[in-house]
C-alpha cells in the first residue's frame, strides 16, 4: 500500500472504486504529466451521501463533508490513471460547484472541504489553485461537484 493511501487509513477512509459516469464522458484524462478529472459528486458505496441545496435542505457543513468525499472520489481516478497515489507530484487546481440555495454566499467554506483534506493529505503537494462557484442547480440533485487537475511523476 502506497503511503499516501496508508495516511487515508489513519484518516479512518479509503480510496472507493471509480465510479461510473453517468452520461457521455469518462472519469479521467491523462495528458502527459496531467490527469483531469471529470466533476465527481459524493456517492459513497454507489449511493448520494448528500442531496439537496446548499442553505435550503443541505447544510454548509453536511456540504463540507459532501466536497470532501467528492475530492477523495477524483483521487481514486487519479490512483486510476496514475497507477499511485505516491505518483502525485502536485494538485495544480481544484473546481468547486455548489448548488445554492437563494441568497447562500459561502461556497468558499464549503469548497474547503475538499482543498483542507487534500492539504492534510498532501501536504505542501495538495495547496492549488482553486475555484468555488455557486450554481442553482447539479446534477442528481447533489449540493457539491469537484473536479481536479493534478500533475503525476
Amino acid at each position: 500500500m502506497s503511503q499516501i493511501e496508508n495516511k487515508l487509513a489513519e484518516m479512518g477512509l479509503k480510496l472507493p472504486s471509480v465510479a461510473k459516469p453517468v452520461a457521455a464522458y469518462v472519469p479521467g484524462v491523462k495528458d502527459g504529466n496531467y490527469i483531469y478529472t471529470s466533476g465527481q459528486v459524493p456517492f459513497v458505496d454507489g449511493k448520494l451521501a448528500y442531496e439537496g441545496h446548499v442553505g435550503g435542505e443541505c447544510s454548509p457543513e453536511d456540504a463540507y463533508e459532501a466536497a470532501k468525499i467528492c475530492a477523495l472520489n477524483c483521487l481514486a481516478i487519479v490512483k486510476d490513471l496514475a497507477g499511485d497515489l505516491d505518483n502525485v507530484e502536485q494538485i495544480v487546481k481544484v473546481v468547486g460547484f455548489v448548488s445554492s440555495a437563494p441568497g447562500f454566499n459561502g461556497q468558499p467554506k464549503v469548497i474547503n472541504g475538499a482543498s483542507e483534506f487534500l492539504g492534510q493529505l498532501f501536504g505542501d503537494k495538495g495547496v492549488h489553485a482553486r475555484s468555488a462557484v455557486g450554481v442553482n442547480e447539479l446534477p442528481l440533485n447533489v449540493p457539491c461537484e469537484v473536479e481536479m487537475i493534478v500533475k503525476v511523476k
